[in-house]
């Protein structure tokens, strides 16, 4: 990957005094843990780089559908570079590549690519594109699938995408799943892979209560990144008086992450862009804190974070480690319609 030329920290945004580093050395005391595994996961690492990647071979621009992860720093850094980031098929020119986002695209998005003889790269996520390609072989063979998610997420409207609007239902909460009506065919359900590991569970056992005979995905459809993440903001939330998120707010894993501490026993859990946006204010008084990052969300916003904390604190920084991961994708292919 290039180097982030993003900015260096800028002053906090809140106009508390009392947060201002001091000048001399006496810092308060601060306890910092730090989880691990945090920050980007293999198919994040594998869609940013399909962009730089093609910025270098096809030059600038190339057009990307929806921002190619759910990080306000990463697209701003890849528009600088070159990256157009589009909603709408409509926007992109026949003559320049299309690069897809790592949530998925639905099949009518393929079909236009197609129909227009446009370059296209996928960078959905492989984990993702399981999820894809399963439903599509179910409502092949006549089930009717219920999709577990979150309504409007990039990732489960690419996954809707992938069939019929009578072949699939959206369930979004234990209540839904307790209880909604299903047409009258043999049931399976696939999940959004950024959802929080516990709600989920309580989501199945209440539709396979209902439904004894639902079908299962032989594997959890939930992805590594997510579920190793959550369980690291469990390992450090329960003696925590605050759990800092850094991730963008339009990440779904991100929010899960911050939700999770919450449960886990955190006092006090918030998800913030950088160490520029942070309320700074929150930390008056506190001994100890824990701080991830979102699946979505650089390294490099980790280190300023404690950069800036080190400015007002005399800083204790230890790792909490619940899993190593050493997952990589293979890179997509440009592919000419």
């Amino acid at each position: 990957m290039t180097e982030d030329p993003s900015p260096m920290i800028t002053s906090p945004t809140s106009p508390d005094t009392d947060s201002v580093a001091p000048t001399t050395a006496d810092h308060p005391p601060l306890e910092v843990t730090l989880a691990a595994p945090r920050g980007f996961c293999a198919g994040v690492e594998r869609a940013i780089r399909a962009v730089e990647e093609a910025l270098c071979r096809f030059g600038a621009p190339v057009y990307v559908r929806h921002e190619i992860v759910h990080n306000v720093h990463v697209v701003e850094r890849l528009k600088r570079m070159g990256a157009i980031f589009i909603e709408d098929m409509e926007d992109a020119p026949s003559d320049r590549p299309i690069i897809l986002s790592a949530h998925g695209s639905p099949a009518r998005v393929h079909d236009t690519i197609n129909a227009r003889g446009m370059t296209s790269i996928d960078a959905t996520c492989p984990l993702v594109s399981k999820v894809h390609n399963r439903a599509k072989r179910l409502a092949e063979k006549g089930y009717h699938i219920i999709l577990i998610g979150h309504d409007g997420h990039q990732e489960v409207v690419g996954t809707q995408g992938q069939v019929d609007d009578t072949e699939m239902s959206l369930v979004e909460t234990v209540e839904q799943a307790e209880t909604m009506r299903f047409p009258e065919a043999p049931l399976a359900y696939v999940t959004q892979t950024t959802l929080s590991v516990d709600e989920t569970t309580d989501i199945i056992a209440t539709l396979k209560s209902r439904f004894p005979d639902i079908v299962s995905p032989a594997k959890a459809d939930i992805c590594y990144a997510t579920s190793n993440r959550q369980d690291a903001i469990k390992a450090i939330s329960p003696d925590k008086e605050l759990v800092i998120v850094i991730g963008s707010a339009t990440s779904s894993n991100s929010k899960r992450m911050v939700e999770v501490a919450r449960e886990a026993g955190a006092q006090n859990a918030v998800l913030t862009d950088d160490a520029s946006s942070f309320d700074w204010s929150l930390l008056r008084g506190l001994k100890r804190l824990a701080i991830s990052a979102g699946a979505s969300a650089p390294e490099d916003l980790v280190e300023e974070f404690l950069l800036a904390l080190s400015k007002r604190y005399a800083l204790a920084i230890d790792t909490l480690e619940v899993a190593q991961e050493a997952v990589t994708f293979k890179m997509p292919v440009a592919h000419n319609a």
